[in-house]
Formats: C-alpha cells, sequence, structure tokens
C-alpha cells in the first residue's frame, strides 16, 4: 500500500474512534438522533405511514411541525386533519415515487360537495380551496381536477401551501376514506 493510501485510512480511523468516542460521551444525544434516523428509514424505505404516535411535518403543505396521530379515528368530517397513503387517480403512474407514501392535509369537501372549477381556481361548495398551478417542480404539466360532485368513500383533501400536491389536481385527484390512515392533532 502506498504512504498516501496509508495516511488516508489512518486518517479515516483516527476520524472513526474520535466519532465513537464522542457518541459514548453524548450517548443521550447519540441514541436520540440514531433513533429518529432510523424511524426516518423505516418509514422511507419500508413502511411510509407512521407507526408512532407522533407526525413531523417538515413540508409547507401544513403550518402544524408536531402532530400526535389518532388511529381510532371514525368519521371523518369536513376540516379533519388526515394522513392517508396517496394512491392517485385509478391507473395513474404520473409520479410513481408519491404511491403509498403518507401524506398529511386538511379535508375541504366530503361526499355529496360540489367541486366547481372556473380557469385554474377550484370550489368546494363555492367556497375557494386554491389555484391550480399550469406545471410542478419538475416541469410537468398540471390541470385541474375535474368539476364533480364528490362521491360516497372519497374527500377532497387540501394543503395551505400554494405549492401543495392535494385534490385540486387531476393527477393527485380525490382521496378514498379507505386510504385515510389517522385523523391527526396538531401539537405546534
Amino acid at each position: 500500500m502506498s504512504c498516501a493510501r496509508v495516511g488516508i485510512v489512518s486518517w479515516l480511523l483516527h476520524g472513526a474512534r474520535q466519532v465513537v468516542r464522542d457518541m459514548r460521551r453524548h450517548w443521550l444525544a447519540s441514541s436520540l438522533v440514531v433513533g429518529v434516523w432510523l424511524l426516518a428509514l423505516v418509514r422511507t424505505f419500508v413502511h411510509p405511514v407512521p407507526v408512532v404516535p407522533l407526525l413531523f411535518n417538515w413540508t409547507p403543505s401544513l403550518p402544524y411541525t408536531v402532530a400526535v396521530v389518532d388511529y381510532r379515528h371514525g368519521s371523518i368530517v369536513r376540516g379533519d386533519l388526515v394522513v392517508y397513503a396517496f394512491e392517485g387517480p385509478a391507473g395513474e403512474a404520473a409520479y410513481p415515487g408519491l404511491r403509498h407514501q403518507a401524506l398529511f392535509k386538511r379535508v375541504a369537501g366530503v361526499a355529496g360537495d360540489v367541486v366547481t372549477v372556473q380557469a385554474r381556481d377550484v370550489f368546494v361548495n363555492g367556497q375557494p380551496v386554491g389555484r391550480a398551478k399550469t406545471h410542478a417542480f419538475d416541469r410537468r404539466e398540471l390541470s385541474p381536477i375535474a368539476p364533480t360532485v364528490i362521491p360516497a368513500g372519497h374527500l377532497y383533501v387540501q394543503g395551505t401551501s400554494a405549492d401543495s400536491f392535494d385534490s385540486r389536481y387531476s393527477l393527485s385527484g380525490l382521496v378514498r376514506e379507505q386510504d385515510v390512515k389517522s385523523r391527526v392533532i396538531p401539537l405546534l
């Protein structure tokens, strides 16, 4: 092995030993960091729906950062905050990376409510629920949801951000109630 390689290997080993020493010295903080990373890895690669009773939202989709997940939900009403597994409209594969991912939104429409669209402005029962953008961040064309009466077993969900990917877009569509995993109660 050349001198340069030996120097790099010894430098890496020294750094690894230093990290282990620091982790032992600050074991509580290290345990918390490792625990959060393990939960994030499980949620990303194994089970995308939250399995712990706390939800951390880092997106501008809703203004809440920390929420309690209530798995004992009954019937869902307008105004509820929910976590649901994104499935998108039947047969759509436009965003396969989102399929089965847990999304956190507010219910803006329930079965029997009327969804109307004027230009790119979307309304539920005459109340504005958002303006559909023309393109996504990846420059994919976006079209607003088609006017409809929300059928039984479906919900219109909404984020609070203008960039939220929610029911105002045909690629997202209405959410089936069976895809809702829990109600959410915001803490912060």
